[in-house]
């Protein structure tokens, strides 16, 4: 479920919970101070009974005992002199829904510019982000312990109504490609497999005017992706490569910004297998693609002028007698061969093939590849950062500022010609792992990776422990996160729209 009907308004509405803001040191927010008026001094009283500081995200409510509103709901605002950040509002958003959601069908927020020094109404639509954002539920397979939320409509009262209306929309789009991503990174492997997943790229994009071409086996055989084929030789479920072309730019013949997907949408390992514990979330082990999927849905809904290509490779990974062995030797589509050293090292054999695929067909100015890659990254970066590398300072640091802005972080990792020696075969040109006592696995893989953009500005995003999460985080309850959307959305609005 999410939080659609989210509007801008001049006046409350009644019978429903207001939201005010109230300041660390306990005195009301201008707000707050013309509402206590109103409701006979009630939230003063309740700011001392309750002895509630307004200590930033801090959440208090109570009934309001007044025949226009049914409970007051008090957000901490943090020190009087504050300045937020877009970050801030919108965790300021995701903690009025936390409180919210279960009070009441309707909620009317009255926080004002001067509540929060700011000089125009503009940040409502970042806490109306926020609040959109949290508010999304995966929830479609249960049948008895659905979510209790309550809250169906939010009114953010303001006398710039229409202005913030218009305003909002991009954020709400942004908002519903990240949705997106999160909803098929979600989904087990036996809903979401390469042709299902292809064919979801086909029903949500086209329509928004969105090129899409789905490579089928026989495709991806004559150009001679045999590192992307092998992976999926062990499954019954036949592999794709969806290419997605959003021609936004004035200029249509504009070089494209490219990014390239990761999509096992199961790894059992292989003849590699893994163990048992934790195999159920390889499901995840698509949300590269979920994210480059997301990012154009956003992209198309906006008509962002950019020219972008997006590939989403597209494999089950399975154990079977016609599967891909250890041992054996493919021939990539670049012409390079790689030694297949474990079945499990999946992900760079079908991001090879890709990226190779989309400097070949499009010459792109630019390369982005997102993939949960490697467990290595969460062992360095835990669950915090993604892992960033880059052949380019000027892209690396694009997309750091970015990351910065949306609070999607990356922390640049190295690379270096010691690593990709370490990848170099006895038998082949390449392995598809570092020799033992190397480590550094998250940087090997990248190093694989490096040897197919032939010298294109390129980055990798390695999002192994970004895309999910097993916690509730401010913007999203536990499970898939969408992480990559809005960080990218947001540098390709810096980087490439009216340059």
């Amino acid at each position: 479920m999410v939080i659609e009907n989210i509007e801008f308004l001049q006046c409350t509405i009644e019978n429903s919970s207001v939201v005010v803001g109230v300041y660390s040191d306990g005195t009301l927010s201008s707000s707050a101070l013309s509402l206590n008026e109103e409701a006979s001094n009630i939230i003063l009283k309740n700011v001392r009974k309750k002895d509630f500081k307004g200590d930033f995200g801090n959440i208090s409510s109570f009934v309001s005992y007044n025949d226009s509103f049914n409970h007051i709901i008090l957000v901490g605002l943090g020190d009087k002199s504050k300045k937020f950040s877009k970050i801030e509002f919108e965790k300021l958003g995701a903690s009025i829904f936390c409180a919210a959601s279960e009070l009441d069908k309707q909620i009317s927020i009255l926080i004002s510019k001067e509540d929060v020094n700011e000089s125009s109404d503009d940040f409502l639509t970042l806490i109306a982000f926020g609040l959109k954002l949290r508010s999304w539920r995966f929830d479609k397979y249960k049948t008895k312990e659905k979510n209790k939320i309550k809250l169906q409509k939010a009114i953010f009262v303001t006398e710039n109504s229409n202005l913030l209306t218009s305003k909002f929309k991009e954020l709400s789009q942004l908002a519903d490609g990240i949705f997106l991503t999160r909803s098929v990174v979600s989904e087990p492997g036996n809903v979401i497999y390469p042709e299902s997943l292809a064919k979801i790229a086909e029903t949500e994009l086209k329509p928004l005017g969105v090129e899409v071409q789905i490579l089928q086996e026989d495709d991806m055989s004559k150009l001679g992706m045999e590192a992307l084929l092998g992976v999926a030789r062990g499954s019954e479920k036949k592999p794709r490569l969806v290419v997605l072309h959003w021609n936004g730019s004035s200029d249509k013949d504009k070089k494209p910004v490219a990014f390239v997907g990761k999509g096992v949408t199961f790894d059992s390992g292989g003849i590699s297998i893994k163990p048992d514990d934790g195999m159920h979330e390889m499901r995840y082990d698509m949300a590269g693609s979920g994210t480059v999927l997301g990012l154009i849905k956003s992209v198309a809904l906006n008509k962002i002028p950019v020219n972008i290509v997006g590939v989403m490779a597209l494999v089950e990974n399975m154990p079977s007698g016609s599967a891909q062995r250890p041992g054996d030797i493919v021939k990539s589509m670049s012409g390079q061969t790689i030694e297949i050293m474990s079945t499990d090292a999946e992900g760079r054999l079908i991001l090879a093939d890709a990226l190779w695929y989309v400097q070949d067909k499009y010459n792109p100015v630019a390369i982005v590849d997102l993939a949960t890659l490697t467990g290595a990254i969460v062992v360095a970066l835990g669950h915090e950062f993604a892992g960033l590398f880059s052949n380019s300072d000027e892209l690396a640091a694009q997309i750091t500022v970015s990351a910065n802005e949306t609070g999607e972080k990356v922390w640049r990792m190295p690379l270096s010609e010691h690593f990709d020696k370490s990848i170099n075969s006895e038998v082949a040109d390449m392995i598809n792992l570092s020799k033992p006592g190397t480590r550094a696995g998250g940087t090997t893989a990248a190093q694989f990776l490096q040897r197919f953009v032939n010298g294109k500005k390129w980055a990798h995003i390695d999002i192994a422990g970004v895309e999910t999460s097993k916690d509730d985080l401010f913007i999203c309850s536990k499970g898939a996160t969408g992480f990559g959307v809005h960080l990218l959305y947001d540098f390709l609005k810096k980087n490439y729209v009216n340059k």
